[in-house]
C-alpha cells in the first residue's frame, strides 16, 4: 500500500496516516524526519542538505526527491508506505511519478481530506486553549495568523496537486470534518 495523504495544516493526516501505520504495519514518510534522519546517519544527500541548511538556504528539490527515493528503499518500505508532507508541488509530484516508475511500483491512491478553512482555525484556537488552560506550551506557530498563513501557502503551493492527481486517477476525497471514526472508516472503504 502506497500512499499519499493531501490537505492543508490540521486536517488530519497525521491522526489517520499514524492509524494506517499501526493498522498495516507501513512506516509513515515525513520529509522533515527522513531530512533530519538522512543528516544525522550523514549519508551523502544528508552531507549535502546539511550544507544547504547551513547556508541558511532551503534544501533543493533535487536533493528532497533523492532522499526521499532513498527512503523508499529502506526495508521497512518494501509492504509500502505513506507520504506526509510529499510531495508539496506538482513538479515534486511529477519527480515522484518518475522515480516510482524508475523503481517499478506505483502509488495505489492519493488520499485528499477535504476541510473547511474557517472551521480548522476555530479548531487550533479551541486546542491552543485547552492547552494552554491544562498547563501545557504551544508552539510558536499555533496563532490564527501563523496559521492563516501557513493555509495561504498550501492553497498557493500543495493545493494544486489535487488537479494533478485528478488527472491521473488516483484522487479520492474524504470529508475531513467528519469524526475520526468516520473518516478513518471511509478511508478503509477507498482502501479496500
Amino acid at each position: 500500500m502506497r500512499l499519499i495523504f493531501l490537505g492543508p495544516p490540521g486536517a488530519g493526516k497525521g491522526t489517520q496516516a499514524k492509524l494506517l501505520t499501526e493498522k498495516h504495519g507501513i512506516p509513515q514518510l515525513s520529509t522533515g524526519d527522513m531530512l533530519r534522519a538522512a543528516v544525522a546517519a550523514q549519508t551523502e544527500v544528508g552531507k549535502r542538505a546539511k550544507a544547504v541548511m547551513d547556508a541558511g538556504q532551503l534544501v533543493s528539490d533535487a536533493i528532497v526527491n533523492e532522499i526521499v527515493s532513498d527512503r523508499i528503499d529502506s526495508p521497512d518500505c518494501a509492504k509500502g508506505f505513506i507520504l506526509d508532507g510529499y510531495p508539496r508541488t506538482v513538479p515534486q509530484a511529477q519527480a515522484l511519478d518518475e522515480m516510482l516508475a524508475g523503481k517499478g511500483i506505483g502509488l495505489d491512491a492519493v488520499i485528499e481530506l477535504k476541510v473547511d478553512e474557517a472551521a480548522l482555525v476555530r479548531r487550533m484556537e479551541t486546542r491552543v486553549a485547552e492547552t494552554i488552560a491544562a498547563g501545557g506550551s504551544v508552539r510558536s506557530d499555533d496563532n490564527p495568523e501563523a496559521f492563516r498563513r501557513r493555509l495561504a501557502e498550501y492553497r498557493e503551493k500543495t493545493a494544486p496537486l489535487s488537479n494533478y492527481y485528478a488527472t491521473t486517477g488516483k484522487l479520492k476525497t474524504v470529508d475531513g470534518m467528519a469524526d475520526v471514526d468516520t473518516v478513518t472508516k471511509e478511508i478503509g472503504r477507498i482502501l479496500s
